[in-house]
Protein backbone atom coordinates (compact mmCIF):
# COMPACT_ATOMS: atom_id res chain seq x y z
CA UNK A 1 0.00 0.00 0.00
CA UNK A 2 0.96 3.01 -1.32
CA UNK A 3 2.93 5.73 2.27
CA UNK A 4 0.30 7.96 1.57
CA UNK A 5 -2.19 6.09 3.79
CA UNK A 6 -0.67 7.33 6.91
CA UNK A 7 0.08 10.66 5.71
CA UNK A 8 -1.07 13.58 7.60
CA UNK A 9 -4.16 15.59 6.68
CA UNK A 10 -7.49 14.76 7.42
CA UNK A 11 -8.16 10.98 8.55
CA UNK A 12 -9.27 8.77 5.54
CA UNK A 13 -11.98 5.79 6.14
CA UNK A 14 -11.24 4.62 2.52
CA UNK A 15 -8.32 4.67 0.47
CA UNK A 16 -7.96 3.05 -3.04
CA UNK A 17 -4.86 2.92 -4.48
CA UNK A 18 -3.36 1.48 -8.24
CA UNK A 19 -7.20 -0.67 -8.58
CA UNK A 20 -7.24 -2.56 -12.10
CA UNK A 21 -9.97 -4.45 -12.75
CA UNK A 22 -9.99 -6.32 -16.23
CA UNK A 23 -13.04 -7.88 -17.42
CA UNK A 24 -13.06 -9.93 -21.08
CA UNK A 25 -12.17 -7.38 -23.59
CA UNK A 26 -12.42 -4.67 -21.57
CA UNK A 27 -10.23 -2.84 -18.15
CA UNK A 28 -13.26 -1.62 -16.07
CA UNK A 29 -10.88 0.45 -13.90
CA UNK A 30 -7.24 1.31 -14.98
CA UNK A 31 -4.66 2.40 -11.63
CA UNK A 32 -7.54 4.45 -10.25
CA UNK A 33 -7.07 6.33 -6.45
CA UNK A 34 -9.84 6.92 -4.41
CA UNK A 35 -9.94 8.52 -1.14
CA UNK A 36 -13.08 9.00 1.04
CA UNK A 37 -12.68 11.51 4.41
CA UNK A 38 -14.40 10.75 7.82
CA UNK A 39 -17.40 13.17 7.77
CA UNK A 40 -17.86 13.75 4.30
CA UNK A 41 -19.69 12.82 1.09
CA UNK A 42 -18.02 12.48 -1.87
CA UNK A 43 -19.58 12.08 -5.16
CA UNK A 44 -18.23 9.51 -8.06
CA UNK A 45 -19.44 11.10 -11.28
CA UNK A 46 -18.97 9.43 -14.51
CA UNK A 47 -20.47 8.20 -17.64
CA UNK A 48 -21.94 4.59 -18.28
CA UNK A 49 -19.15 2.20 -18.45
CA UNK A 50 -16.55 5.07 -16.90
CA UNK A 51 -15.99 2.35 -14.31
CA UNK A 52 -17.28 3.96 -11.02
CA UNK A 53 -19.46 1.15 -10.58
CA UNK A 54 -17.05 -1.50 -10.51
CA UNK A 55 -14.98 0.40 -8.18
CA UNK A 56 -17.44 0.47 -5.97
CA UNK A 57 -17.93 -2.81 -6.09
CA UNK A 58 -14.59 -3.82 -5.39
CA UNK A 59 -15.05 -1.82 -2.17
CA UNK A 60 -18.01 -3.62 -1.44
CA UNK A 61 -16.74 -7.07 -1.71
CA UNK A 62 -18.27 -8.02 -5.09
CA UNK A 63 -15.29 -7.96 -6.73
CA UNK A 64 -11.71 -8.62 -6.21
CA UNK A 65 -9.36 -6.46 -7.84
CA UNK A 66 -6.30 -7.67 -10.44
CA UNK A 67 -4.28 -5.51 -9.09
CA UNK A 68 -3.88 -2.16 -6.54
CA UNK A 69 -4.53 -2.60 -2.43
CA UNK A 70 -7.19 -1.11 -0.16
CA UNK A 71 -7.51 0.10 3.17
CA UNK A 72 -10.60 0.93 5.33
CA UNK A 73 -9.53 3.42 8.64
CA UNK A 74 -6.13 2.79 8.16
CA UNK A 75 -6.41 -1.08 8.03
CA UNK A 76 -5.37 -3.03 4.07
CA UNK A 77 -8.62 -5.17 3.58
CA UNK A 78 -8.82 -7.98 1.19
CA UNK A 79 -12.96 -8.44 0.75
CA UNK A 80 -13.77 -11.55 -0.32
CA UNK A 81 -17.47 -11.11 -0.50
CA UNK A 82 -20.37 -8.40 0.50
CA UNK A 83 -20.44 -9.77 3.94
CA UNK A 84 -16.45 -8.90 4.59
CA UNK A 85 -16.79 -5.63 3.29
CA UNK A 86 -20.07 -5.29 5.77
CA UNK A 87 -18.38 -6.86 8.94
CA UNK A 88 -15.71 -3.78 8.20
CA UNK A 89 -18.25 -0.99 8.39
CA UNK A 90 -19.26 -0.68 4.72
CA UNK A 91 -22.39 -1.01 3.33
CA UNK A 92 -24.07 -0.30 -0.67
CA UNK A 93 -27.14 1.17 -1.26
CA UNK A 94 -28.13 -0.40 -4.59
CA UNK A 95 -31.16 1.20 -6.91
CA UNK A 96 -32.83 -1.80 -6.57
CA UNK A 97 -33.86 -2.59 -3.31
CA UNK A 98 -33.22 -5.96 -1.88
CA UNK A 99 -36.24 -5.77 0.43
CA UNK A 100 -38.74 -8.60 1.08
CA UNK A 101 -42.00 -7.25 0.31
CA UNK A 102 -44.23 -9.39 2.83
CA UNK A 103 -42.34 -8.11 5.91
CA UNK A 104 -41.77 -6.02 8.52
CA UNK A 105 -39.11 -3.11 8.49
CA UNK A 106 -37.61 -4.76 11.70
CA UNK A 107 -37.80 -8.50 10.03
CA UNK A 108 -35.95 -6.47 7.04
CA UNK A 109 -33.01 -4.93 8.74
CA UNK A 110 -32.57 -8.49 10.68
CA UNK A 111 -32.24 -10.42 7.74
CA UNK A 112 -29.39 -11.83 7.54
CA UNK A 113 -27.43 -11.02 10.96
CA UNK A 114 -26.33 -13.91 13.02
CA UNK A 115 -28.60 -12.76 16.23
CA UNK A 116 -31.28 -13.60 17.21
CA UNK A 117 -30.29 -17.37 16.59
CA UNK A 118 -33.51 -19.30 17.66
CA UNK A 119 -36.64 -16.86 18.97
CA UNK A 120 -37.24 -13.27 17.92
CA UNK A 121 -38.60 -10.53 20.70
CA UNK A 122 -39.79 -8.45 18.06
CA UNK A 123 -40.86 -5.85 19.88
CA UNK A 124 -37.40 -5.32 21.79
CA UNK A 125 -36.08 -5.19 18.18
CA UNK A 126 -38.73 -2.83 17.26
CA UNK A 127 -37.88 -0.32 20.07
CA UNK A 128 -33.78 -0.68 19.16
CA UNK A 129 -34.93 0.06 15.23
CA UNK A 130 -37.32 2.67 15.75
CA UNK A 131 -34.69 4.56 18.56
CA UNK A 132 -31.64 4.29 15.97
CA UNK A 133 -34.48 5.95 13.13
CA UNK A 134 -35.36 8.62 15.16
CA UNK A 135 -31.55 9.88 15.72
CA UNK A 136 -31.04 9.42 11.97
CA UNK A 137 -34.19 11.25 10.97
CA UNK A 138 -35.30 8.42 9.09
CA UNK A 139 -39.16 8.78 9.58
CA UNK A 140 -40.22 4.96 9.90
CA UNK A 141 -42.70 2.64 11.56
CA UNK A 142 -40.52 -0.38 12.16
CA UNK A 143 -43.72 -2.55 12.36
CA UNK A 144 -45.25 -1.79 8.93
CA UNK A 145 -44.48 -4.08 6.08
CA UNK A 146 -42.31 -3.06 3.07
CA UNK A 147 -45.20 -3.48 0.33
CA UNK A 148 -46.99 -0.40 2.34
CA UNK A 149 -44.33 1.92 2.15
CA UNK A 150 -43.50 4.34 -0.23
CA UNK A 151 -40.05 3.92 -2.34
CA UNK A 152 -38.47 6.59 -0.59
CA UNK A 153 -39.26 4.75 2.75
CA UNK A 154 -38.32 1.62 1.69
CA UNK A 155 -34.83 2.94 0.89
CA UNK A 156 -34.37 4.51 4.50
CA UNK A 157 -34.83 1.09 4.99
CA UNK A 158 -31.79 -0.33 3.19
CA UNK A 159 -29.88 2.41 4.84
CA UNK A 160 -30.95 1.36 8.36
CA UNK A 161 -30.33 -2.09 7.42
CA UNK A 162 -26.57 -0.77 7.31
CA UNK A 163 -27.19 1.14 10.21
CA UNK A 164 -27.70 -1.54 12.44
CA UNK A 165 -24.87 -3.52 11.30
CA UNK A 166 -22.71 -0.58 12.44
CA UNK A 167 -21.61 0.49 9.01
CA UNK A 168 -19.39 3.59 8.96
CA UNK A 169 -19.45 4.05 5.13
CA UNK A 170 -22.23 4.03 3.18
CA UNK A 171 -22.25 3.84 -0.73
CA UNK A 172 -25.38 5.09 -2.47
CA UNK A 173 -26.14 4.54 -6.53
CA UNK A 174 -28.20 6.88 -7.70
CA UNK A 175 -30.32 7.37 -4.28
CA UNK A 176 -32.49 10.25 -5.85
CA UNK A 177 -33.59 8.55 -9.24
CA UNK A 178 -36.48 7.25 -7.82
CA UNK A 179 -37.59 10.08 -5.43
CA UNK A 180 -40.06 12.71 -5.66
CA UNK A 181 -38.27 16.25 -4.55
CA UNK A 182 -39.49 16.32 -1.09
CA UNK A 183 -38.17 12.83 -0.56
CA UNK A 184 -34.48 14.04 -1.93
CA UNK A 185 -34.63 16.30 0.73
CA UNK A 186 -35.33 14.14 3.26
CA UNK A 187 -32.33 11.98 2.22
CA UNK A 188 -29.98 15.02 2.35
CA UNK A 189 -31.17 15.92 5.08
CA UNK A 190 -30.62 12.28 6.55
CA UNK A 191 -26.92 11.80 4.80
CA UNK A 192 -26.32 15.20 6.95
CA UNK A 193 -26.86 13.88 9.72
CA UNK A 194 -24.76 10.92 9.79
CA UNK A 195 -21.89 12.45 8.44
CA UNK A 196 -22.04 15.08 11.07
CA UNK A 197 -21.92 11.28 13.78
CA UNK A 198 -18.65 10.48 11.77
CA UNK A 199 -19.66 8.65 9.31
CA UNK A 200 -18.48 8.80 5.13
CA UNK A 201 -20.55 8.85 2.02
CA UNK A 202 -20.00 7.85 -1.42
CA UNK A 203 -22.69 9.80 -3.50
CA UNK A 204 -22.80 7.99 -6.79
CA UNK A 205 -25.13 10.33 -9.37
CA UNK A 206 -26.43 11.29 -12.59
CA UNK A 207 -27.86 14.61 -11.89
CA UNK A 208 -24.84 16.90 -11.63
CA UNK A 209 -27.02 20.07 -9.97
CA UNK A 210 -27.84 17.66 -7.45
CA UNK A 211 -23.64 17.39 -6.55
CA UNK A 212 -23.42 20.88 -5.28
CA UNK A 213 -26.01 20.18 -2.77
CA UNK A 214 -24.93 17.57 -0.96
CA UNK A 215 -21.16 16.41 -1.98
CA UNK A 216 -18.65 17.99 0.02
CA UNK A 217 -15.71 17.01 -2.88
CA UNK A 218 -15.94 15.58 -6.38
CA UNK A 219 -13.96 12.40 -8.22
CA UNK A 220 -14.65 12.13 -11.80
CA UNK A 221 -13.86 9.01 -13.78
CA UNK A 222 -13.64 9.11 -17.79
CA UNK A 223 -12.82 5.52 -19.55
CA UNK A 224 -11.78 3.49 -16.46
CA UNK A 225 -9.37 6.73 -15.30
CA UNK A 226 -9.80 9.44 -12.76
CA UNK A 227 -9.69 12.46 -14.81
CA UNK A 228 -10.83 14.80 -11.62
CA UNK A 229 -9.68 13.46 -8.49
CA UNK A 230 -11.59 15.03 -4.98
CA UNK A 231 -11.85 18.43 -6.12
CA UNK A 232 -14.40 20.50 -3.66
CA UNK A 233 -17.69 20.87 -4.98
CA UNK A 234 -18.11 24.48 -4.02
CA UNK A 235 -17.39 26.38 -6.73
CA UNK A 236 -18.44 23.64 -9.29
CA UNK A 237 -21.00 23.57 -12.29
CA UNK A 238 -22.98 21.04 -13.96
CA UNK A 239 -21.65 22.15 -17.42
CA UNK A 240 -18.03 22.09 -15.90
CA UNK A 241 -18.74 18.32 -14.41
CA UNK A 242 -19.79 16.95 -17.58
CA UNK A 243 -16.90 18.15 -19.14
CA UNK A 244 -14.42 16.37 -17.32
CA UNK A 245 -16.88 13.26 -17.23
CA UNK A 246 -17.08 13.46 -21.52
CA UNK A 247 -14.71 15.83 -22.34
CA UNK A 248 -16.86 17.76 -24.30
CA UNK A 249 -19.56 20.22 -23.50
CA UNK A 250 -22.73 18.22 -23.82
CA UNK A 251 -25.66 20.30 -21.06
CA UNK A 252 -27.55 21.87 -23.17
CA UNK A 253 -30.54 24.73 -22.17
CA UNK A 254 -33.81 22.92 -23.88
CA UNK A 255 -35.47 24.78 -25.93
CA UNK A 256 -38.78 23.73 -27.37
CA UNK A 257 -40.54 26.34 -29.86
CA UNK A 258 -44.32 27.86 -28.28
CA UNK A 259 -46.87 25.12 -28.35
CA UNK A 260 -48.91 25.06 -31.64
CA UNK A 261 -51.70 22.37 -30.43
CA UNK A 262 -52.81 20.23 -32.96
CA UNK A 263 -55.87 17.94 -33.39
CA UNK A 264 -56.10 15.14 -30.62
CA UNK A 265 -54.26 12.08 -31.01
CA UNK A 266 -54.56 10.44 -28.11
CA UNK A 267 -57.90 10.40 -25.57
CA UNK A 268 -57.74 8.20 -22.25
CA UNK A 269 -61.51 8.47 -20.86
CA UNK A 270 -62.29 7.33 -17.35
CA UNK A 271 -59.51 4.12 -17.93
CA UNK A 272 -59.37 1.75 -15.11
CA UNK A 273 -56.65 -1.38 -14.81
CA UNK A 274 -55.63 -3.88 -12.15
CA UNK A 275 -51.87 -4.14 -11.32
CA UNK A 276 -49.85 -7.17 -11.10
CA UNK A 277 -50.67 -7.97 -7.58
CA UNK A 278 -54.62 -7.78 -8.31
CA UNK A 279 -55.12 -4.68 -7.25
CA UNK A 280 -56.48 -1.28 -8.84
CA UNK A 281 -53.45 0.70 -10.27
CA UNK A 282 -55.79 2.91 -12.85
CA UNK A 283 -58.77 4.75 -11.07
CA UNK A 284 -60.56 6.75 -13.72
CA UNK A 285 -57.83 7.92 -15.37
CA UNK A 286 -58.26 10.75 -18.16
CA UNK A 287 -56.51 12.88 -20.56
CA UNK A 288 -55.55 13.98 -24.05
CA UNK A 289 -52.70 14.92 -26.30
CA UNK A 290 -52.44 16.85 -29.51
CA UNK A 291 -50.30 16.86 -32.44
CA UNK A 292 -47.44 18.30 -31.50
CA UNK A 293 -47.31 18.24 -27.81
CA UNK A 294 -45.36 16.70 -25.16
CA UNK A 295 -47.29 15.21 -22.23
CA UNK A 296 -45.40 14.96 -19.51
CA UNK A 297 -46.96 12.15 -16.17
CA UNK A 298 -44.67 12.99 -12.81
CA UNK A 299 -45.02 10.35 -10.36
CA UNK A 300 -43.59 8.97 -7.64
CA UNK A 301 -42.81 4.80 -9.08
CA UNK A 302 -45.60 2.42 -8.15
CA UNK A 303 -48.25 5.26 -8.58
CA UNK A 304 -49.84 3.68 -11.91
CA UNK A 305 -47.71 5.72 -14.52
CA UNK A 306 -46.25 2.18 -15.90
CA UNK A 307 -49.38 0.28 -16.11
CA UNK A 308 -50.89 3.95 -17.78
CA UNK A 309 -48.29 3.39 -20.55
CA UNK A 310 -49.10 -0.65 -20.73
CA UNK A 311 -52.95 -0.01 -21.72
CA UNK A 312 -52.09 2.48 -24.60
CA UNK A 313 -49.81 0.21 -25.83
CA UNK A 314 -52.11 -3.10 -25.69
CA UNK A 315 -49.70 -4.17 -22.84
CA UNK A 316 -52.17 -4.63 -20.50
CA UNK A 317 -56.39 -4.84 -20.18
CA UNK A 318 -57.82 -2.00 -18.85
CA UNK A 319 -61.31 -2.79 -16.99
CA UNK A 320 -63.19 -0.09 -17.71
CA UNK A 321 -62.91 3.12 -20.13
CA UNK A 322 -61.59 3.47 -23.38
CA UNK A 323 -58.58 4.34 -25.41
CA UNK A 324 -58.46 6.15 -29.04
CA UNK A 325 -55.60 6.65 -30.90
CA UNK A 326 -56.36 9.58 -33.89
CA UNK A 327 -60.32 8.64 -33.33
CA UNK A 328 -59.90 4.63 -33.51
CA UNK A 329 -60.83 2.53 -30.94
CA UNK A 330 -57.93 0.78 -29.33
CA UNK A 331 -59.18 -0.53 -26.26
CA UNK A 332 -57.84 -3.78 -25.25
CA UNK A 333 -56.15 -4.02 -28.71
CA UNK A 334 -53.31 -6.62 -29.19
CA UNK A 335 -50.08 -4.60 -29.63
CA UNK A 336 -49.45 -5.48 -33.24
CA UNK A 337 -52.82 -3.63 -33.96
CA UNK A 338 -52.05 -0.36 -32.07
CA UNK A 339 -48.66 -0.64 -33.80
CA UNK A 340 -50.69 -0.51 -36.76
CA UNK A 341 -52.01 2.90 -35.86
CA UNK A 342 -48.80 4.24 -35.73
CA UNK A 343 -48.20 4.24 -32.21
CA UNK A 344 -44.12 3.92 -30.99
CA UNK A 345 -43.02 2.45 -27.43
CA UNK A 346 -39.85 3.17 -25.91
CA UNK A 347 -40.38 0.62 -22.59
CA UNK A 348 -39.09 1.50 -19.32
CA UNK A 349 -37.00 -2.64 -19.59
CA UNK A 350 -34.82 -1.95 -22.11
CA UNK A 351 -33.76 -5.84 -22.28
CA UNK A 352 -37.21 -7.50 -21.02
CA UNK A 353 -39.47 -5.72 -23.41
CA UNK A 354 -37.59 -3.05 -25.61
CA UNK A 355 -35.37 -5.46 -27.49
CA UNK A 356 -33.96 -9.18 -27.73
CA UNK A 357 -31.12 -9.02 -26.51
CA UNK A 358 -29.47 -12.52 -28.03
CA UNK A 359 -30.71 -10.93 -31.36
CA UNK A 360 -28.34 -8.89 -33.55
CA UNK A 361 -28.76 -5.06 -33.89
CA UNK A 362 -29.67 -5.68 -37.45
CA UNK A 363 -32.76 -8.08 -36.18
CA UNK A 364 -33.45 -5.49 -33.23
CA UNK A 365 -33.70 -2.43 -35.93
CA UNK A 366 -36.41 -4.47 -38.19
CA UNK A 367 -38.77 -5.85 -35.54
CA UNK A 368 -41.74 -3.48 -36.53
CA UNK A 369 -40.59 -3.50 -40.23
CA UNK A 370 -39.57 -6.84 -40.83
CA UNK A 371 -43.04 -7.76 -42.88
CA UNK A 372 -42.80 -4.81 -45.09
CA UNK A 373 -41.21 -3.80 -48.10
CA UNK A 374 -38.39 -3.30 -48.92
CA UNK A 375 -37.30 -5.46 -45.98
CA UNK A 376 -39.61 -8.23 -46.95
CA UNK A 377 -40.18 -9.38 -50.30
CA UNK A 378 -42.74 -11.69 -50.66
CA UNK A 379 -42.57 -14.54 -48.12
CA UNK A 380 -38.77 -13.82 -47.29
CA UNK A 381 -36.69 -11.57 -46.27
CA UNK A 382 -34.03 -9.17 -48.18
CA UNK A 383 -30.80 -10.02 -45.96
CA UNK A 384 -29.37 -7.09 -47.97
CA UNK A 385 -31.81 -4.40 -47.52
CA UNK A 386 -31.93 -5.52 -43.67
CA UNK A 387 -27.96 -4.77 -43.70
CA UNK A 388 -28.28 -1.44 -46.07
CA UNK A 389 -31.20 -0.74 -43.43
CA UNK A 390 -29.58 -1.56 -40.25
CA UNK A 391 -26.19 0.44 -41.01
CA UNK A 392 -28.14 3.66 -42.80
CA UNK A 393 -29.60 4.06 -39.35
CA UNK A 394 -26.61 2.89 -37.10
CA UNK A 395 -25.06 5.80 -38.87
CA UNK A 396 -28.11 8.42 -38.57
CA UNK A 397 -28.48 7.90 -34.73
CA UNK A 398 -24.76 7.16 -33.88
CA UNK A 399 -25.01 3.93 -32.12
CA UNK A 400 -21.33 2.82 -31.25
CA UNK A 401 -20.93 -0.35 -32.39
CA UNK A 402 -18.15 -2.36 -34.36
CA UNK A 403 -20.93 -4.08 -36.61
CA UNK A 404 -24.95 -4.43 -37.32
CA UNK A 405 -24.35 -8.04 -36.58
CA UNK A 406 -23.29 -8.30 -32.81
CA UNK A 407 -26.13 -8.93 -30.50
CA UNK A 408 -27.49 -6.20 -29.36
CA UNK A 409 -26.73 -7.28 -25.43
CA UNK A 410 -23.02 -6.01 -26.19
CA UNK A 411 -24.42 -2.16 -26.15
CA UNK A 412 -24.27 -0.02 -23.54
CA UNK A 413 -27.40 1.00 -21.63
CA UNK A 414 -26.79 4.53 -23.84
CA UNK A 415 -26.44 2.65 -27.54
CA UNK A 416 -29.24 0.28 -26.48
CA UNK A 417 -31.45 3.02 -26.39
CA UNK A 418 -30.27 5.00 -29.14
CA UNK A 419 -31.15 1.68 -31.48
CA UNK A 420 -34.99 2.03 -29.55
CA UNK A 421 -35.59 5.14 -30.84
CA UNK A 422 -34.12 4.58 -34.11
CA UNK A 423 -36.94 1.52 -34.59
CA UNK A 424 -39.40 3.59 -33.25
CA UNK A 425 -38.71 6.66 -34.60
CA UNK A 426 -38.13 5.53 -38.17
CA UNK A 427 -42.01 3.77 -37.76
CA UNK A 428 -43.47 6.85 -38.47
CA UNK A 429 -45.07 7.43 -34.92
CA UNK A 430 -48.09 10.04 -34.69
CA UNK A 431 -48.41 8.74 -30.92
CA UNK A 432 -44.45 8.40 -29.03
CA UNK A 433 -45.24 6.66 -25.88
CA UNK A 434 -41.76 7.13 -23.75
CA UNK A 435 -40.90 5.45 -20.42
CA UNK A 436 -38.26 6.43 -18.30
CA UNK A 437 -36.15 7.09 -21.61
CA UNK A 438 -33.03 8.73 -19.53
CA UNK A 439 -32.78 6.11 -16.72
CA UNK A 440 -29.17 5.17 -16.06
CA UNK A 441 -28.25 6.68 -18.98
CA UNK A 442 -24.98 9.28 -19.21
CA UNK A 443 -25.08 12.90 -19.96
CA UNK A 444 -24.20 12.29 -23.27
CA UNK A 445 -26.73 9.75 -23.86
CA UNK A 446 -29.68 11.96 -21.74
CA UNK A 447 -28.95 14.77 -24.54
CA UNK A 448 -29.27 12.67 -27.18
CA UNK A 449 -32.50 11.38 -26.24
CA UNK A 450 -33.84 14.68 -25.36
CA UNK A 451 -32.98 16.13 -28.74
CA UNK A 452 -34.73 13.40 -30.53
CA UNK A 453 -37.93 13.99 -28.41
CA UNK A 454 -38.13 17.13 -29.23
CA UNK A 455 -37.36 16.25 -33.18
CA UNK A 456 -40.24 14.21 -32.66
CA UNK A 457 -42.25 16.75 -31.28
CA UNK A 458 -41.02 19.24 -34.14
CA UNK A 459 -42.18 16.70 -36.77
CA UNK A 460 -45.97 16.97 -35.24
CA UNK A 461 -45.81 13.51 -33.08
CA UNK A 462 -47.68 13.27 -29.64
CA UNK A 463 -45.89 12.30 -26.90
CA UNK A 464 -46.45 10.83 -23.32
CA UNK A 465 -43.67 11.40 -21.72
CA UNK A 466 -43.04 9.25 -18.19
CA UNK A 467 -39.91 9.82 -16.13
CA UNK A 468 -39.54 9.66 -12.61
CA UNK A 469 -37.01 12.77 -13.18
CA UNK A 470 -38.64 16.01 -12.67
CA UNK A 471 -36.48 17.98 -13.96
CA UNK A 472 -36.81 15.91 -17.37
CA UNK A 473 -40.24 16.12 -17.07
CA UNK A 474 -40.52 20.17 -16.67
CA UNK A 475 -37.61 20.72 -18.96
CA UNK A 476 -39.57 18.41 -22.55
CA UNK A 477 -43.16 18.80 -21.69
CA UNK A 478 -45.82 21.43 -22.62
CA UNK A 479 -48.05 20.46 -19.88
CA UNK A 480 -47.89 18.33 -16.72
CA UNK A 481 -49.63 15.64 -15.62
CA UNK A 482 -49.50 14.11 -11.72
CA UNK A 483 -50.04 11.03 -11.05
CA UNK A 484 -50.68 9.48 -7.14
CA UNK A 485 -52.34 6.39 -6.45
CA UNK A 486 -53.75 5.47 -9.94
CA UNK A 487 -55.11 8.68 -9.96
CA UNK A 488 -54.25 11.95 -12.25
CA UNK A 489 -54.45 14.50 -9.40
CA UNK A 490 -53.06 17.70 -11.54
CA UNK A 491 -52.63 18.84 -15.10
CA UNK A 492 -51.24 22.22 -16.09
CA UNK A 493 -48.87 24.08 -17.80
CA UNK A 494 -45.34 23.70 -17.64
CA UNK A 495 -43.95 26.92 -18.02
CA UNK A 496 -46.28 27.60 -14.42
CA UNK A 497 -44.30 24.31 -12.70
CA UNK A 498 -43.94 24.72 -9.24
CA UNK A 499 -41.80 22.26 -8.44
CA UNK A 500 -42.27 22.18 -4.50
CA UNK A 501 -46.21 21.83 -5.37
CA UNK A 502 -45.85 19.01 -8.05
CA UNK A 503 -43.62 17.35 -5.12
CA UNK A 504 -46.38 17.44 -2.65
CA UNK A 505 -49.18 16.23 -5.21
CA UNK A 506 -46.63 13.73 -6.32
CA UNK A 507 -46.64 11.97 -1.89
CA UNK A 508 -50.51 12.24 -1.51
CA UNK A 509 -50.38 16.40 -0.54
CA UNK A 510 -52.66 19.24 -1.76
CA UNK A 511 -51.73 21.95 -3.81
CA UNK A 512 -54.56 22.75 -5.06
CA UNK A 513 -53.17 25.90 -6.73
CA UNK A 514 -52.00 23.85 -9.65
CA UNK A 515 -54.70 21.21 -9.68
CA UNK A 516 -57.29 22.49 -11.86
CA UNK A 517 -60.78 22.42 -11.09
CA UNK A 518 -63.47 19.75 -12.23
CA UNK A 519 -63.58 15.72 -13.17
CA UNK A 520 -60.22 14.23 -14.70
CA UNK A 521 -62.11 14.66 -17.91
CA UNK A 522 -62.62 18.34 -17.77
CA UNK A 523 -59.08 18.69 -16.40
CA UNK A 524 -57.99 17.94 -20.38
CA UNK A 525 -60.80 19.29 -22.43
Amino acid sequence: MADDIAAPGPPLAVAMRGIVKRFPGVVANDGVDFDLRVGEVHALLGENGAGKSTLMNVLGGLYRPDAGEVAVFGERVDFHSPRDAIAAGLGMVHQHFALVPTQTVTENVLIGLDRPRFRIDLARFDDEIADLARRHGLALDPRARIWQLSVGEQQRVEILKFLYRGARVLILDEPTAVLAPQEADDLFRTLRSMVADGASVVFISHKLAEVSRIADRVTVMRRGRVTAAGIPSAGTTPEGLALLMVGREVLETIERTPFRPGPVVLSVRAVEATGDRGVPALRGVSLDIRSGEILGVAGVAGNGQSELAQIVTGLRPTTAGSVTVNGDDVTNRPPREVIRRHVAHVPEDRTGVGSAPDLSIADNLIMKSYHDAPIARRWAIDTGAVRRFAIGLKERFDIAAPSVDIDARLLSGGNLQRLILAREITSDPSLMVAVQPTRGLDVGAIATVHRLLLAQRESGSATLLISEDLDEVLGLSDRVAVMYEGRIVGIFDAVEADVAAIGLLMTGGSAPSLAEPGSPAELVS
